[in-house]
């Protein structure tokens, strides 16, 4: 199952790289004679002869790359519609036991009962958190069943504080496994009598609902008996300053994508997501089988990333998942760039790990293409500041080119545009421009490092954070 992890990050580059050289031959190929171009030699150095030119690039060259990305884009939108498409249809029981035709099949007739919600809260030393979290579950519109605390090896005041707040509280015993083996222990228990429509939601433990969550998603699985997970959409609580307001940004563009997705996910968030008991049983039952990770666990315990690996669990077995856009939430933000490097560090490697677990299996064809189009975008950016740099040290006054300008200004849009619903703070910080450009080559090189941990195979660290509570109350305009 894991033969591809550890040559995964090594195959990602290798192939983006590969991308980057074709389109460097079409605009090449594209490209006329140099001497009718307005082109200038200067030597850098002393040591380095650079030909630039100030001229737009050749009509050619703009749309061999304009027509080199809408192709791509499109033939992996084509491919992911096929094979959601197949997996809601399957006749193929076996390989597809969550596949909503046969679960549609299966259930006809049945009256399981109302929808109910079991909620699970791993914690490890949350005491800063652990009452905001439950209070956000208590003003629920729609009141959850249950509450579990699942206090992970808590040595500070975790469990007094939730049972003070009368939820129940399972406490693990020598788990080693963090926040996965913490679920493993406690999932049995809970999932022992529950019906299909005794629903469970995992939640962490830094994450506080919005009030109408629960009102929102459980007529979802009311309606629709095939559905086998709801994911919450995720905004970043106020506070770190600028750096709070970079990752503000980015979940506000990420919520914007699956809205205009209709919902359509690309991961169980682990902020919040619910499950149908069929789904998590199921799951359990193919670990070592058709899927990776030790049989009977619903969770991969050798995943970093163990709610991306359980999406691709379900989504390998047929699952039905959706995002829906009422049910958001509100979660921590790294108060610091380091906390931020090994938050996302542990997040970019454990997605790459996932999909190596998992092979070339189709359920995850989408998920190679995004690796490799945020590889494709690091060469990118990487050159683009190369040659910028190169064009500052060979011309002797700066250069306004109508072109890039041109670009630039559409880039600008589309920044403001994509966190318009994060407020006038958002928007100012998207409209500077150069700021955000910092913060994305930061995540660039969180990628690289990730890619070349995988492929020396130096040992993940976990990257955990916990932090006082925080204010909740985001400015969304």
């Amino acid at each position: 199952m894991r033969k591809y992890e550890r040559f995964v990050g090594i195959a990602i580059i290798c192939l983006a790289l590969l991308g980057a050289v074709l389109v460097g031959l079409v605009a090449f190929a594209t490209m006329q004679d140099p001497a009718g171009w307005q082109t200038a030699t200067v030597s850098l150095f002393g040591v380095w002869e650079v030909m630039y030119s100030t001229a737009a690039p050749p009509i050619g060259v703009i749309l061999a790359a304009a027509g080199f990305a809408l192709l791509v884009a499109a033939v992996v939108a084509l491919i992911e519609r096929r094979i959601a498409k197949r997996a809601r249809t399957s006749d193929d029981w076996q390989e597809n036991p969550l596949a909503p035709k046969r679960v549609m099949a299966e259930t006809r007739g049945i009256y399981a009962g109302p929808v109910t919600v079991t909620v699970l809260i791993p914690a490890h030393n949350e005491a800063g958190c652990i009452a905001e979290t439950i209070a956000s579950l208590r003003a629920q519109s729609l009141q959850p069943a249950r509450i579990v605390v699942v206090a992970d090896n808590c040595t500070d005041d975790t469990v007094s504080i939730a049972r003070a707040a009368g939820v129940d509280v399972f406490e693990t015993v020598a788990n080693t496994k963090k926040k996965a083996g913490a679920l493993n222990q406690a999932l049995p228990a809970v999932l022992e009598g529950l019906g299909d429509n005794d629903t469970v939601m995992v939640m962490d433990a830094d994450t506080t609902l919005d009030q109408g969550f629960l009102e929102a998603a459980v007529p979802r699985f009311t309606d629709d008996r095939a559905l086998m997970a709801i994911g919450g959409l995720f905004y970043g609580a106020e506070g770190a300053g600028m750096l709070g307001q970079f990752q503000r940004n980015e979940y506000t563009r990420y919520a914007r994508q699956i809205r205009r997705r209709r919902g359509r996910l690309f991961v169980l968030t682990g902020t919040a997501s619910i499950f149908r008991p069929r789904a998590l049983r199921t799951v359990a039952e193919e670990r070592g089988r058709s899927l990776p990770g030790p049989p009977g666990h619903v969770y991969d315990t050798l995943a970093l990333t163990e709610d991306n690996e359980l999406t691709l669990a379900i989504r390998s077995l047929g699952g039905l998942m959706i995002s829906p856009v009422q049910c958001t939430v509100v979660t921590e933000v790294m108060p610091t760039w380091r906390l931020l490097w090994l938050q996302r560090l542990r997040w970019q490697r454990g997605g790459v790990e996932n999909i190596g677990s998992y092979g070339f299996r189709p359920s995850v064809i989408r998920y190679w293409a995004q690796q490799l189009g945020i590889g494709y975008g690091v060469v990118a950016i990487a050159a683009y500041l190369l040659l910028v740099l190169l064009m500052v040290l060979a011309v002797d006054n700066w250069v306004w080119i109508p072109f890039w300008l041109m670009v630039g200004s559409i880039f600008v849009v589309e920044r403001v545009v994509t966190v318009w619903r994060g407020g006038w703070r958002a928007r100012l910080l998207a409209v500077t421009l150069f700021p955000e450009l910092v913060y994305a080559i930061f995540l660039n090189l969180v990628y690289v490092r990730g890619i070349l941990d995988i492929a020396v195979g130096r040992k993940a660290a976990w990257g955990n954070v916990t932090q006082p509570p925080v204010s909740t109350s985001a400015d969304r305009g």
